[in-house]
């Protein structure tokens, strides 16, 4: 049975991400995969779920496993590519094969066996992962990238639309947020290191490549700033299951020589309210979520 390229579900997120104007973007993405599968030689077999395209999982007529991403926002295929191939070589990032920006179209690896880190549960391999970010922060950073303020600045953004008249507001208030905000941006304005920051690197966005490959990140939304920004999911992991900020702490900093716990506490602060807005729209009071509202007084 063929992949199915876009569904109802699919269409309906692509919408809320981009507004109606999408639609024709979705109609017209099967001819765009057929154009793309003759041309790079591809089997489409399953697609994943996302907020800003589709992610198309092939299989290339060399046997190999491959990645088709396609969005209907050039811009944001254009700086993930820049990012990846700025880390070209690097074994913890999944590797560009080639792109066709002008169409927001990028191809990649196949990442084997490509589960989340997301479902790693308490077994999160931390030495990978501190190499992952120390392997990432290390690449100096291309001239032309954005600095880390534009990316709390759309981020902040994006949260402010998606909490006004949800049922988040009643316990997240505009004003909390502007003030997590303000304090994002006296982190992004105010020092800390001039690296290429990942700008989304949570859990889901970093894949298992294996044995001989270990944790490998995707989907960069990259900037040039403070490298503490990319550490704020990793070290609020604990809490999850009970644990504390310190535990987070005590887990990645073997494995970062340069981490400033300072500086992490501070982005887990000024991000806390982002952690909490769809918890809080699907109703859900839990331990994390408590704390990660205390942070935000």
């Amino acid at each position: 049975m063929a992949a199915v390229l876009i569904d109802d579900e699919a269409r309906a997120r692509l919408v809320q991400r981009f507004g109606e104007d999408v639609a024709a973007w979705c109609d017209e993405l099967p001819a765009l995969v057929e154009r793309l599968a003759a041309r790079w030689g591809l089997t489409v077999v399953d697609a994943k779920p996302g907020n800003t395209g589709r992610t198309l999982i092939c299989e290339g007529d060399d046997g190999l496993t491959k990645v088709l991403k396609l969005t209907p926002d050039h811009t944001i295929a254009a700086s993930e590519a820049a990012a990846l191939r700025a880390w070209d070589g690097c074994s913890r990032v999944v590797q560009v094969l080639d792109t066709e920006l002008a169409a927001g179209v990028i191809l990649l690896e196949g990442i084997d066996p490509g589960t989340q880190l997301l479902e790693a549960g308490a077994n999160v391999p931390w030495a990978e992962v501190g190499d992952l970010l120390a392997q990432i922060h290390s690449v100096p950073p291309p001239s032309d990238f954005p600095p880390l303020e534009d990316r709390v600045t759309f981020m902040y953004d994006l949260a402010e639309r998606g909490l006004r008249g949800s049922v988040a507001e009643a316990t997240l208030s505009l004003e909390t947020l502007d003030r997590a905000r303000l304090r994002a941006l006296g982190l992004a304005t105010g020092g800390g290191g001039n690296a290429i920051v990942h700008g989304d690197l949570h859990p889901g966005n970093v894949l298992d490549g294996g044995p001989g490959r270990g944790a490998v990140a995707i989907d960069p939304r990259p900037s040039v700033g403070d490298p503490s920004f990319d550490l704020a999911d990793w070290v609020t992991l604990p809490m999850r299951d009970g644990g504390t900020l310190e535990d987070g702490f005590d887990a990645i900093a073997p494995h970062l020589p340069d981490f400033d716990a300072g500086r992490v506490r501070a982005w887990c602060v000024a991000l806390a309210p982002l952690f909490v807005m769809r918890p809080l729209e699907r109703g859900e009071r839990t331990p994390f979520v408590d704390a990660m509202l205390s942070f935000c007084r």
